[in-house]
């Protein structure tokens, strides 16, 4: 009897331990609606010690035609394959501190444009071996008498013309051609319906033909706002406004992701309505907050987002601006498993 009473104890405390060791397992949350629902994947991108491996983060994330996740650092550029292992990675002053990043094919090769908005320069990389190929540093043939020259954002158009944002300094946007030649610049500071209060991010706009610029004016007031530009730096149209401080902007076929740095995501549509709103955070402690260490990171809400970038999948990564380094995966969940009703598988 005694034995028998032994046995339902060790049975009892098994149970129990197990249960634990479960409960401290972190969950997917699912967040967002309709066809724009995604579940988190909680542990993605972290180190086999469940550590960050980025370091302080306050830039961008893009992907090449391999799937890779090229996300940056302050320290540099890091690449994850889409289980978020780290494949290689570009460290050091030449890569430090790109605040943008956007991934090109060239005749086969692809190559990272980037914005370092604390070395006042644009530069181009190949993604392979980090080769740099380019830089853009401030054109004096502009006859500006700039003070500050601080590029947060860059993209690239068709024909090869680069875009260069000088959004924490003189809100002008530089357009160079392929070779880096300064070709002329367009935008001013300001409230105005064509001006800029900080020209945070950019990206070609594929969902228009022909493309257009699209601008985050983050710090427009009273709201932050989005904008149309086109490939000759003339004014189309106020996007949406309303906005918080919106950072960057991704395009995936007639789909935007727009981070905003008050802890959220927003999508939009091809009318450019707001469909989905992802990771918002509610508290206002812990958004648009750069000190957010990794022991107070919360599943499923973001603090300060800041980059953002679909894979071929219709998945998302997002990054934020934060002090441990934070990368998400957030996974598209199928048509299917919506109307059936399912929840976040158990990772």
């Amino acid at each position: 009897m005694k034995s028998f009473s032994m046995c339902i104890a060790v049975t009892i405390l098994l149970n129990l331990s197990a249960s634990m060791t479960a409960a401290e397992k972190t969950a997917p949350v699912r967040m967002g609606s309709g066809a724009m629902t995604f579940d988190t994947v909680p542990g993605w991108g972290l180190g086999a010690d469940g550590k960050s491996v980025l370091g302080p983060t306050h830039g961008g994330v893009t992907i090449d035609k391999a799937g890779n996740i090229y996300t940056s650092a302050n320290k540099g550029v890091v690449v994850f394959s889409p289980d978020g292992k780290v494949v290689r990675e570009f460290l050091g002053k030449a890569y430090s501190d790109l605040h943008d990043i956007e991934v090109r094919d060239e005749d086969g090769t692809e190559y990272i444009y980037g914005a370092r908005n604390n070395n006042a320069e644009g530069i181009k990389f190949r993604s392979t071996d980090g080769e740099i190929v380019l830089k853009l540093g401030f054109p004096e043939e502009s006859g500006l008498k700039l003070e500050k020259f601080n590029p947060t954002a860059i993209t690239v158009a068709p024909n090869g013309d680069i875009f260069l944002a000088d959004g924490y300094a003189s809100d002008h946007i530089f357009k160079f051609d392929q070779t880096g030649k300064y070709l002329m610049y367009f935008g001013s500071k300001g409230n105005g319906l064509k001006q800029f209060n900080t020209a945070h991010g950019m990206t070609l706009d594929t969902r228009y033909n022909p493309p257009r610029l699209l601008i985050c004016d983050r710090n427009h007031q009273p709201k932050g706002r989005l904008l149309h530009y086109d490939l000759k730096g003339e004014f189309i149209a106020e996007v949406v406004t309303g906005l918080g401080m919106p950072t960057s902007a991704a395009v995936q076929g007639d789909y935007v992701s727009v981070p905003d740095l008050h802890g959220r995501l927003v999508i939009l549509d091809k009318s450019n309505t707001i469909i989905a709103v992802l990771g918002h955070n509610s508290d206002p402690k812990t958004r648009v907050n750069f000190n957010v260490p990794q022991s107070q990171w919360i599943e499923g809400i973001f603090s300060g987002t800041h980059g953002s970038y679909w894979d071929k999948d219709g998945n998302l990564y997002v990054q934020d601006w934060n002090v441990s380094g934070r990368i998400m995966k957030l996974v598209r969940v199928k048509t299917s498993a919506l109307l059936i009703g399912g929840h976040p598988p158990q990772q």
